[in-house]
């Protein structure tokens, strides 16, 4: 089973509902900075990304000293964890199987925190309780992936303001936080805390995944400069750079991209629980449910993929199992489409009974 969706290449795919990019697609603006960026395959890159830094510095409205770029927001996990190197961390689980693959490459031992079904597989205050002095490092999601749901901002502050009496250090991470009403981000906390990292990507929210762009918010100097020191040079090509410049003057863009995706994942989730799913809250991009398998073996995942249609099966997921499953909120167009292919699957069903 696939760590990831998005697995086009080995399985033969006409629709994608595995991965959560923006169902707008690529912004006009980001397309045409890329075909720029031809241009200047010849030269090296700004080894420094001084345009990018100061088109986000300015999108965010925060200092460009703040800002650290990587290859994807998976790039700057793996740094911050190789730079701090801590000996314990702890994962609320479910959640991105990235930060594993990051805490466990740098040697750490990891403490999971598996989070409550009958809360939604909501972080709660009482997480605070495994967040002891011996622990060196927190993923926070904000919203957490695959679930979809946002820490209460109580919550996640009163956590935030544990962490840093305690000497922890929190990686919190908002790569869909733009997709979620009214963005509600933990960006403001900070200026309070030298300890947090906040890890945003361009990837989903402009949908260029094979471009691979994130970013890095923290205000502790000697921190960012441990993490730049894991980082390879030139770690951003010219085609990241000339895309992340344009992607920084979308504000339209993110407006409408936020609207449209709360209309039609409403649309998703009411249709599901017709249909007999057991749908969670999502604020994203994104909606995870569940369904009874068949006794016959006959998975949801594998019927889709006969159809053409991927979605990401959430089974090796810590915290979940069979059953569980995530899609992604597409057009109008293509959430009917799988919505049929649903209904044809249940007829078939019907029809071998």
């Amino acid at each position: 089973m696939a760590v990831h969706g998005g697995d086009i290449y080995r399985n033969s795919v006409k629709l994608d509902f595995s991965v959560n990019t923006n169902p707008l697609g690529m912004p006009q603006a980001v397309r045409e900075a890329l075909h720029r960026a031809v241009a200047r395959c010849g030269v090296y890159p700004d080894i420094k990304a001084q345009a990018l830094k100061k088109a986000v510095g300015s999108m965010l409205a925060v200092p460009e000293e703040y800002l650290l770029f990587g290859n994807g927001a998976s790039e700057l996990f793996m740094a911050v964890t190789h730079a701090i190197k801590p000996k314990k961390v702890v994962i609320p689980v479910p959640s991105f199987y990235g930060y594993e693959y990051a805490a466990y490459a740098a040697g750490s031992e990891i403490f999971y925190d598996e989070l409550k079904q009958e809360n939604g597989f909501r972080v709660t205050d009482a997480l605070c309780e495994r967040l002891t002095e011996d622990v060196e490092l927190l993923f926070l999601a904000n919203p957490n992936n695959p679930t979809g749901c946002l820490p209460e901002r109580e919550t996640a502050v009163n956590l935030l303001r544990h962490c840093r009496g305690n000497g922890i250090y929190v990686i919190v991470d908002e790569c869909f936080i733009e997709f979620c009403e009214g963005c509600p981000s933990l960006l403001s906390e900070i200026e309070k805390n030298d300890r947090l990292l906040l890890v945003r990507t361009f990837t989903k929210l402009f949908s260029i995944p094979g471009v691979r762009l994130g970013y890095l918010l923290c205000k502790n100097k000697g921190l960012l400069t441990q993490i730049a020191g894991q980082l390879p040079e030139w770690n951003l090509s010219c085609f990241a750079q000339e895309a992340g410049c344009a992607c920084a003057g979308e504000k339209a863009f993110i407006t409408d991209t936020e609207r449209y995706v709360t209309r039609e994942r409403a649309f998703l989730e009411e249709a599901l629980r017709q249909r007999g799913f057991l749908v969670f809250p999502s604020a994203a991009n994104f909606i995870l449910f569940y369904t009874e398998e068949k006794a016959c073996g006959r998975t949801l995942y594998g019927q889709l993929l006969q159809k053409g249609i991927l979605i990401r099966d959430c089974g090796n997921f810590r915290g979940l199992g069979s059953g569980f499953y995530r899609i992604a909120v597409k057009s109008r167009e293509e959430n009917i489409r799988l919505l049929q292919a649903l209904a044809q699957i249940e007829g078939e069903e019907e029809t071998h009974v």
